[in-house]
């Protein structure tokens, strides 16, 4: 039995080894990550490789890998599942396609999903002759995504009727997921040039306050407003003033076809006195209100006739390796 739940558990991390990515090159881990391991294409190789791995390394080769083989499929199944609800893209059709999926329903780290399914081991844990508190978590689970699906569309529909009312051609209309409720979600109008975006609660009708010495959750969720009161801003895509023709050529760039094909909403940052033939982007899915810190700011730097490419962190400009 126990040798049933270590396979099913060490299946259900596998796909999470990508993470050795970071030991190759910062680009070799953006590349890769959510990549091979977590491709529907393969999973059948890797459950296969588990299957045949794990009696061995739990010393119990009487196990036929066989009986293991539906347990490792089940565990990166369930792994990759929880990646396509995300919105940071996973690449399910690797090798032969490096599109990303994601269904952008639920933040990358929700907090209540995370407790169900923790609530779920334990209770099994317990009772381990009965399925059915592994049955109802995963359940409840499920229910929790739907209703991320449920604020997703709204927050959409939100987006939508301000394109319409501001007479906004749009080109794409999205929302992207935010923390402590899946209500929260910063509606999206793309409209080819700029991006109109709004940190809203599609629940919510009076706006909520919170003090400096309020928990962390209500200082998260305290920045989305009620969609009858939001507070729309305009995020150029290629900066202002002397900032875009540098932003644009570097956009364009054969260097940087990586963030091209990494990021959903990206922007230019504004020029720096200590980079100022540099352009680095974010990308919006990552500017959370409330958290200063942005990841994956990505940027070419002019370097003669070229470029090269560095990556933004709170200690300045880092070369990027390839």
């Amino acid at each position: 039995m126990w040798q049933a739940v270590a396979t099913a558990a060490f299946a259900a991390t596998f796909p999470d080894f990508d993470f050795v990515l970071n030991f190759v090159s910062d680009l070799a881990y953006l590349r890769g990550h959510r990549g091979l391991t977590h491709s529907l294409i393969l999973l059948p190789l890797w459950a296969l490789l588990i299957a045949w791995l794990m009696p061995r390394l739990l010393r119990a080769r009487q196990i036929d890998w066989r009986a293991l083989y539906g347990l490792a499929c089940s565990g990166i199944a369930i792994h990759i599942l929880g990646d396509l609800i995300t919105q940071f893209g996973t690449l399910i059709l690797a090798p032969l396609s490096d599109r990303r999926f994601g269904w952008g329903t639920t933040f990358i780290i929700d907090l209540p999903l995370t407790g169900l399914l923790i609530a779920g081991l334990l209770a099994s844990a317990l009772w381990r002759r009965s399925r059915l508190p592994a049955a109802l978590a995963l359940a409840a689970a499920v229910v929790w995504v739907g209703v991320g699906a449920v604020g997703r569309s709204e927050a959409v529909d939100a987006a939508r009727q301000y394109a319409a009312r501001q007479g906004i051609a749009a080109v794409a209309i999205d929302a992207i997921p935010r923390p402590a409720s899946p209500f929260n979600w910063t509606a999206v109008v793309d409209d080819g040039t700029r991006f109109h975006i709004a940190h809203i609660n599609t629940r919510r009708s009076d706006v909520m306050g919170a003090a400096a010495d309020d928990g962390f959750i209500r200082r998260y969720t305290a920045h989305y407003r009620p969609v009858a009161q939001a507070e729309w801003t305009v995020r150029p895509r290629f900066g202002e003033g002397e900032a875009r023709a540098l932003s644009q050529a570097a956009w364009t760039a054969p260097e940087f076809a990586f963030f091209r094909w990494f990021s959903m909403f990206p922007v230019a940052e504004p020029l720096t006195a200590d980079a100022p033939d540099c352009a680095v982007f974010r990308d919006l899915r990552f500017e959370t209100p409330g958290r200063d810190a942005v990841p994956f700011r990505y940027g070419l730097c002019r370097d003669g006739s070229g470029w090269r490419r560095v990556l933004r962190t709170g200690h300045g400009l880092q070369p990027v390796s390839d």
